[in-house]
């Protein structure tokens, strides 16, 4: 079995102060004995204006958050995913969010941008991330020693469609930032029906409280096993949430439930 780990953190416009949280619940995670730790949606800022990520936006393969990500996998001998960073995007005036993920040595291992893009309106609550994001448009997947990882991020959950196109995965992650609406609505719902019908464990790790810009997010970073029961969860405020993934429980839920052998479609 392996120790898996998600970070909850409520980050600051501040990239520098969001670095040393990462830096701190990822050593905790690797302490108690994480081979791999998952970081949220968002994770090095969540700025006072949703334009504020283009400053801080760096070009793949280096720069302070991508420097700070490598080191921190090659320090803790883990495997590091990353939420989401800012990266320059060719469309001017809007940056990828993307998830790149770091093997023990400290190389990069994967790296996927995110396909779903957020839009949500209610009275005077409204999102649109694509007014400085700009959508990715491949599935990627992650091969770890325990198997492939599946790279979502956030709003992606709610297309099952994606997970389908990753093939048999053994973990899919789903680094967010879900808003406390839509969260106290769908969250878990929709990562316990993922687990469920990709029969395998799902790892969330969430922004999760109030942030100095006056958003509050929902938290509740979480992980499923394949039967699509909850095994660990932290609703709100930082922290650090995880559990064993079990080759055999997959193989157990596989084996007495073969709906994956029973598609037609």
């Amino acid at each position: 079995m392996n120790r898996i780990a998600a970070v909850q953190m409520i980050s600051t416009p501040v990239v520098a102060d969001n670095i040393a949280t990462a830096r701190r619940l990822a050593t905790e995670a690797a302490r108690d004995g994480a081979s791999l730790v998952l970081l949220p949606e968002y994770w090095p800022i969540l700025g006072m204006h949703e334009k504020d990520k283009l400053a801080v936006a760096e070009q793949p393969g280096g720069g302070p958050i991508q420097d700070a990500m490598a080191s921190l996998a090659r320090e803790l001998g883990i495997w590091l995913i990353g939420g989401t960073l800012p990266l320059a995007a060719p469309a001017p005036g809007k940056v990828l969010n993307t998830l790149l993920a770091y093997g023990p040595d400290g190389s990069a291992a994967a790296r996927y941008d995110k396909i779903h893009l957020f839009g949500f309106t209610r009275g005077e609550e409204s999102y649109d991330e694509s007014r400085t994001i700009a959508a990715g448009g491949d599935v990627r997947t992650l091969e770890t020693p325990f198997g492939q990882v599946g790279l979502s991020v956030c709003y992606d959950l709610r297309f099952p469609e994606l997970y389908r196109a990753m093939g048999s995965c053994s973990l899919i992650v789903v680094p967010s930032a879900f808003t406390y609406t839509t969260g106290q609505a769908h969250w878990d719902i929709l990562l316990r029906a993922r687990a469920i019908e990709n029969q395998c464990y799902v790892l969330a790790a969430a922004q999760g409280g109030v942030h100095p810009n006056g958003r509050r997010t929902w938290g509740h970073s979480m992980l499923v096993d394949p039967w699509g029961e909850v095994m660990a969860v932290l609703p709100e405020g930082e922290g650090v949430v995880g559990g064993d993934l079990d080759p055999a429980k997959i193989e157990t839920v596989r084996g007495n439930l073969p709906a994956l052998r029973h598609r037609v479609m």
